[in-house]
């Protein structure tokens, strides 16, 4: 598996970060190569990706979510093997920080070479940049979910 650590300091309070964040299906707005994330239930996600002409659809679940503070998930269906957590971090009233932690194990041979010159760390350091202009031009929704998930709950649903 390869690992990407990225942080992005946002000017907007943590509560709005944190809650843009929630919104998964606005992903595509600032995720490149994302064309479609639904979230299927408070824990699952379903993304259709297209990165570099090869498209993938895959599953993901929320293993921990803790509001304002952390979300970590993990792959559980489709071709795409990843996991990671994205973390908040108060820096004041008007700022946080937002650090995202993957692991993607990058499947087929162009996904190994784009992995091998270090194009995984740049998209995801492009997509933090795209979430801090989304998040402070007030793009989408930041009222967000305040649920929260821990490790070994039952599946629930929206």
């Amino acid at each position: 598996m390869s690992a990407v650590k990225e942080a992005v300091d946002v000017e907007v309070p943590l509560r709005v970060a944190y809650g843009q964040w929630t919104q998964f299906e606005d992903f595509p707005n600032f995720m490149e190569g994302v064309e479609e994330v639904r979230q299927l239930d408070d824990r699952h996600n379903h993304w259709t990706t297209n990165i570099g002409g090869v498209r993938r659809e895959f599953d993901t679940e929320i293993i921990d979510q803790l509001p304002d503070d952390r979300i970590t998930w993990r792959s559980v269906a489709g071709e795409t093997q990843q996991r990671g957590s994205v973390r908040f971090e108060r820096l004041d009233d008007t700022h946080t920080r937002v650090e995202l932690t993957m692991e993607v194990e990058p499947s087929g041979l162009a996904e190994k070479g784009a992995d091998a010159l270090g194009m995984i760390d740049r998209r995801v350091k492009g997509d933090l940049r795209r979430f801090k202009d989304y998040v402070e031009g007030a793009g989408g929704d930041t009222t967000g979910w305040r649920g929260r998930i821990r490790p070994g709950d039952p599946g629930s649903t929206m």
